[in-house]
């Protein structure tokens, strides 16, 4: 099976750092396209392939969710599957993404548990509270995928424009019979044409069925450049004592208040996370608070400008 040479895996780093300098890519997504062209002998074709397709990579999804190391995409199989190899590398990208999203979402749970046990025992110790139950930590499920979806990309799934048909797009699945794709017709809704219109479409595509009946989507990227309009309002941030925050024109945007503490943390709490009974913080904490106080009071400013504009 095919793995991606770790040569190949920097030099697209090295082309995304590159972009990032001067612009950001935005992926948008298309609304789903309604497989509802093709015949009921094709679509069940792509329901045998799901069949197969949705099991293994539950079983990926558990591995990856619960072994040790790092999700690895382009780590070598395991199970053993009808699939080529093509749809099992897929499957295995679509396994490791699920359990990434999945052990970072229940790291950050957990952390954040482990915050409100300490700051539990701290209160306990200063003042008791019998009252105040200790925080209880609930181990994580591990994800059960319950909706058939495939997560393609060109090795498995192609999109091709139509020439000479009634139809816009035909989509190429490679199935269960080595050789011989599925080819499925795509009409487009006015909607969709004005969407792609002057797009290039993503190579990646997404394929779910729901209630029955089988969607498609598309992505195309989004250059935005990185540049602010000498007219934009501005908005600057000082860290205070009376208040954690103020703008150029003054105005209060957060107190320092037991609210305010998921976005400001008090310097005790500072100083526990450091291990320094000390009010100035080292470098990281200190970039820590600023990125949370400037992110927070940047919103803050933002919907204070909508509600001026909807007033006037």
């Amino acid at each position: 099976m095919s793995q991606k040479p770790q040569k190949a895996l920097e030099q697209d780093n090295k082309k995304r750092k590159r972009k990032k300098k001067t612009k950001r890519t935005l992926t948008r997504a298309v609304t789903p396209i309604r497989l509802i062209e093709a015949n009921p002998g094709k679509l069940e074709v792509l329901d045998q392939l799901i069949a197969v397709y949705l099991p293994l990579c539950q079983q990926y999804v558990s591995l990856f969710c619960t072994q040790e190391a790092d999700p690895d995409k382009f780590a070598n199989p395991v199970f053993e599957t009808i699939l080529s190899d093509r749809l099992h590398r897929v499957v295995m990208q679509q396994a490791a993404g699920i359990a990434r999203s999945w052990r970072t979402n229940r790291q950050a749970a957990y952390d954040a548990y482990l915050e409100a046990l300490s700051d539990w025992k701290q209160a306990q110790e200063q003042k008791p509270d019998p009252e105040r139950k200790e925080p209880e930590w609930r181990e994580w499920k591990v994800p059960e995928l319950r909706v058939p979806c495939i997560q393609a990309n060109a090795n498995i799934v192609v999109v091709e424009k139509s020439a000479d048909s009634i139809f816009d797009y035909w989509l190429r699945i490679s199935t269960l019979d080595k050789g011989h794709p599925l080819h499925i017709p795509v009409k487009l809704a006015p909607y969709h044409r004005q969407a792609i219109e002057g797009k290039t479409l993503n190579t990646s595509t997404t394929l779910h069925k729901h209630h029955g009946v089988w969607w498609l989507t598309l992505s195309f990227d989004e250059d935005v450049p990185l540049h602010t309009e000498p007219s934009a309002p501005r908005v600057g941030v000082d860290v205070g004592i009376a208040s954690a925050t103020r703008s150029r024109v003054h105005n209060r945007f957060i107190r320092r208040d037991r609210r305010s503490e998921a976005y400001c943390p008090t310097s005790s709490t500072l100083e526990r996370r450091s291990g320094e009974a000390t009010s100035r913080c080292r470098s990281p904490l200190t970039t820590f608070l600023n990125h949370l106080i400037a992110d927070r009071t940047v919103r803050e400013y933002q919907c204070l400008l909508a509600s001026e504009r909807i007033g006037s």
